[in-house]
């Protein structure tokens, strides 16, 4: 039965996730945390960090660690598959018709309007992580700021636009300056 489920909340996954990885993050904390209570909101965040981290896209990744999670190597592999089979299927379809319509006013119409909901999706998944780093348990209230989310926030996104660092660095960073910190703290 746990095969099924993950089957069926990880092709869901893969199948409304248009717009890449960052526009499946919603859908995975829906699937993961909400419905199924697979992993806790803690958890995802961590989930999200890690899959961001490591090669491959987000949802796979994040569908890997879930699978594992639940049911071992069959579960990580079942809800792998669940999230990359609707991609494979409607890419192949896609690709023909690209190749056959793509000098076509109308399909270029329809790409030119998918671009601002891709965006929009995008931007949701964002400020939904950004509100569980800064604020603990998602309440929004003095209080519950996370200051030291709130300044590696700020500081990661200063490098990353003003001096154009390597994502990949500035992840390093923040998490030795959160782990430095924490220790220092503790």
């Amino acid at each position: 039965m746990i095969y099924l489920k993950l089957f069926l909340g990880f092709i869901q996954v893969g199948l409304f996730s248009i717009g890449g990885g960052y526009a499946a993050i919603p859908l995975i904390q829906e699937q993961a945390v909400t419905l199924n209570s697979w992993i806790t909101l803690d958890e995802f965040t961590d989930l999200i960090t890690i899959a961001e981290m490591t090669p491959g896209p987000i949802a796979v990744n994040s569908a890997t660690f879930v699978g594992i999670r639940i049911a071992g190597i069959p579960g990580a592999l079942v809800a792998t598959f669940a999230c990359i089979l609707p991609s494979v299927i409607i890419v192949s379809l896609l690709a023909a018709l690209y190749e056959k319509f793509k000098k076509s006013s109308v399909m270029q119409n329809v790409l030119s309007g998918l671009r601002p909901a891709v965006v929009a999706l995008i931007f949701t998944a964002g400020l939904n992580i950004l509100i569980l780093v800064v604020f603990k348990n998602s309440e929004f209230s003095a209080k519950n700021i996370q200051w030291l989310g709130l300044i590696l926030f700020a500081a990661a996104f200063f490098a990353l636009r003003k001096f154009k660092l390597n994502p990949i660095l500035v992840m390093c960073l923040c998490g030795a300056a959160n782990l430095a910190v924490n220790l220092l703290i503790t």
